[in-house]
């Protein structure tokens, strides 16, 4: 009698390898290189079976609803993918297959710890950046939004995100009430998320100060700005020991002009702070005008024009000037707190300054 031959099994391979991976949401192209056919694939997609089509070419491998986490992977799964043109091979089985695309929007900002807009569960779509040439819709809960020069992204729990003012004014891109945008933005210079020059940077570059919503936002975060900025400067003297300042004071001559207002000054060793909390509405690079770079579009700004000019002022006359911003100290306190002390200490090997009058801001 001769013995029948076992018929071939429907999976060539079974899916129990499936089982320990870590992320429950795979590529098709992750699946493939997994030894998981297309066939296979939706075989367990059908009615009933264990895995579902998440987003187009995007498979989530259980069959209950999306984590927040799992939604944040798919959406970067299915922007990732890279144009038909462009795959050559299956990509190894790993954490890979976001190419450029990244996080940004409201997703973004959860993901940053941002408590204005909720968490990331509780989000009806995910933002997700790419470049400007990818041929790529929106679809499901995934928001495609493109840009011409993608910045560097930030690596937070184990996805790629948006810088948080990028991901600012992207979320701005899509509100119309200014208490919203106003909260938002003071949630973000608050919380030490970001400085108000850099969003405010952001914002112009995505052509977003001309709206009347953002332009009254942008008010209330510069005041802002300045009010954190100088309870950072004050917590510096006081943590690190130096003596003190006269607070908020305006300088003149005897008799004669006024030569602008400092926010700290020793008049004993005729030192004086001053922070830098201007907004580069003029599109300027960098944090603020006090770096080594000073182009020819600094004469652009006339804010810069009148901090150099109250500067060279106070210099000629021996007053040692120290320019500090708000995110030097918001991220290297002691550092800033040697520059003051060091101007302090070297105040006696210098020629007597002018007398100049101190008056109440």
């Amino acid at each position: 009698m001769t013995q029948n031959t076992p018929l071939s099994p429907l999976f060539p391979r079974p899916l129990h390898h499936l089982q320990d991976v870590t992320h429950r949401v795979l590529s098709a192209a992750q699946l493939r290189a997994r030894g998981v056919s297309a066939a296979q694939t939706s075989a367990q997609c059908l009615p009933g079976g264990r895995w579902q089509h998440l987003l187009p070419g995007v498979y989530l491998l259980h069959p209950g609803p999306p984590s927040g986490q799992e939604r944040l992977r798919g959406a970067l799964l299915y922007a990732g993918r890279p144009p038909a043109s462009a795959r050559r091979t299956p990509p190894e089985p790993s954490d890979a297959g976001f190419g450029e695309a990244m996080v940004t929007g409201p997703a973004a900002l959860a993901l940053y710890g941002f408590a204005t807009g909720g968490d990331l569960g509780s989000l009806h779509r995910i933002d997700v950046l790419v470049p400007r040439t990818r041929r790529l819709r929106s679809t499901r809960f995934v928001e495609v939004v493109r840009g011409t020069a993608l910045p560097a992204p930030v690596r937070l729990a184990g996805v790629p995100v948006a810088p948080v003012e990028r991901a600012l004014a992207d979320t701005v891109a899509g509100m119309a009430e200014a208490q919203d945008v106003a909260r938002l933005l003071t949630e973000a210079v608050r919380a030490g998320h970001s400085e108000p020059a850099a969003v405010v940077r952001e914002l112009s570059a995505a052509k977003l100060l001309g709206r009347p919503a953002v332009a009254r936002a942008v008010d209330a975060l510069l005041a802002e700005g300045r009010a954190v900025a100088e309870e950072r400067l004050y917590a510096m003297v006081r943590e690190h020991g130096l003596p003190e300042p006269l607070w908020n004071v305006g300088l003149r001559l005897p008799g004669g002009p006024e030569l602008g207002e400092v926010d700290a000054y020793w008049p004993d060793l005729a030192v004086a702070v001053e922070l830098d909390t201007r907004a580069p509405r003029f599109g300027a690079p960098g944090e603020g005008p006090w770096e080594v770079n000073r182009g020819p579009e600094r004469a652009e700004d006339p804010q810069w024009s009148a901090y150099a000019a109250k500067r060279d002022r106070l210099e000629r006359l021996g007053v040692t000037v120290v320019h500090l911003t708000p995110r030097k100290l918001r991220e290297a306190m002691d550092q800033q707190a040697t520059v003051v002390r060091t101007a302090l200490m070297a105040a006696g090997d210098r020629e007597p300054a002018a007398y100049v009058m101190v008056l109440p801001r």
